[in-house]
């Protein structure tokens, strides 16, 4: 041993710990750290894990449905068969939810009481219709955009071209209008303006009321053309749409104005084609007066003629139902007669002559009503210019 030297320290017992000059590091840190006490995973009060390192009590299921159930209280009978069943379940498994299950039973069992009382009363039926027909009525309200054909609707206020809600009623109800078509505007890759869609609308809304309701006189006399258009908000977001329709400002009207092939025979059919050009013409005259537009005033007569004289042609070439047979025949023979009146208002030399053929031509058009009811039509004439043929 050298002088001044310390003697090694003695040897460890077999399996005991070192020993040296230094501390050994503390446990689960490095050298010269603080020890980091507290759990870990895994641990007996780890994350995740009960006393004793057991699984925590979960809470039972059924307690939770109970509860809402009761809160709820759309189904009373079921938070309360819920609640239950739970009880026992929850003391063989040792979970959690005991005052969850109680808590959905007791209210359950109120519902169910209120529930009983409200039928006794009849306060439950009220309250019920009144939810149906709340649901009824948000079910059958409607943007205009998605009217179909055939649809009878209703709106708030004064009918206008451009409305996002409308009502769709049945049509046996009172209405402010029916759907007769609609068509998409096309040939515009901006916007047109309202002033071109509604010279577009008015062309083909007429075109497709007609087909629509061939039966003109059982269309109600305050019901007149009306249509939907695209707005310019709605263009942009590619609406092109225009919805056609018969609908009244003035009055609601029941019933469906539908007289198409779909509900019309064929005799009935033919017979509304070869009349009706002359109802439609006649409302054609034009506002001016012949002594301030006499030539415009002549080519409407002139068109009316044309009109009159097909109808006499079309009725003669067709064989009728022995039931109206000799009705259509008659009203032939009183187109023939109206053809030669208005033949002298066609053909009038000036404003003068004009006037004294007016009267005697309108006088001689025939009134359709016995030949309409004949065959099975509305005998009834509407309002307006269009009293007869």
């Amino acid at each position: 041993m050298e002088p001044n030297q310390s003697p090694p320290p003695p040897p460890s017992p077999e399996g005991g710990p070192q020993q040296g000059a230094w501390p050994a590091p503390g446990p689960y840190t490095s050298p010269g750290l603080p020890y980091a006490a507290g759990p870990y995973p895994g641990a007996p009060g780890g994350p995740g894990a009960g006393p004793y390192g057991q699984p925590r009590r979960t809470t039972n299921g059924l307690a939770i449905g109970s509860l809402v159930a009761g809160v709820v209280c759309c189904l009373p009978p079921l938070g309360l068969i819920l609640g239950l069943i739970a009880l026992p379940q929850i003391r063989k498994r040792e979970q959690a939810g005991k005052g969850l299950a109680v808590a959905g039973i007791l209210l359950s069992a109120l519902s169910c009481l209120l529930l009983v009382i409200g039928i006794a009363t009849g306060s439950f039926t009220s309250a019920w219709s009144g939810f149906k027909k709340g649901v009824d009525e948000a079910s059958r309200s409607k943007s205009a955009f998605s009217l179909r054909t055939g649809q009878c609707f209703s709106v708030d206020g004064e009918l206008e071209e451009y409305t996002t809600d409308v009502d769709v009623v049945d049509c046996a109800r009172p209405h402010g209008g029916e759907v007769t078509g609609g068509f998409k505007v096309t040939g515009f890759d901006a916007w047109p303006g309202e002033g071109a869609i509604d010279k577009i609308a008015v062309k083909r809304c007429e075109a497709i009321n007609t087909a629509y309701a061939m039966d003109t006189w059982a269309v109600p006399s305050d019901a007149g053309l009306f249509y939907y258009l695209p707005s310019k908000q709605s263009w942009r977001a590619g609406d092109r749409t225009v919805t056609c329709a018969f609908a009244s400002e003035k009055r609601p009207f029941s019933g469906s104005v539908r007289s198409d092939a779909s509900t019309l025979d064929a005799h009935q059919v033919y017979f509304l084609k070869t009349v009706n050009p002359i109802e439609t013409v006649m409302y054609r005259e034009p506002d001016d007066d012949p002594d301030e537009d006499f030539a415009a005033n002549k080519a409407w007569a002139m068109e009316q003629l044309s009109t009159i004289n097909a109808a006499y042609a079309g009725l003669g070439r067709h064989t009728w139902p022995a039931a109206a047979d000799d009705e259509v025949a008659a009203l032939r023979k009183e187109l023939g007669v109206c053809s030669k009146e208005w033949l002298k208002l066609a053909t009038a030399a000036d404003a003068d002559a004009y006037w004294k053929a007016y009267d005697a031509a309108w006088e001689s058009v025939p009134d359709s009503a016995a030949a309409r009811t004949a065959l099975g039509l509305t005998g009834t004439a509407p309002e307006g210019p269009s009293t007869s043929a």
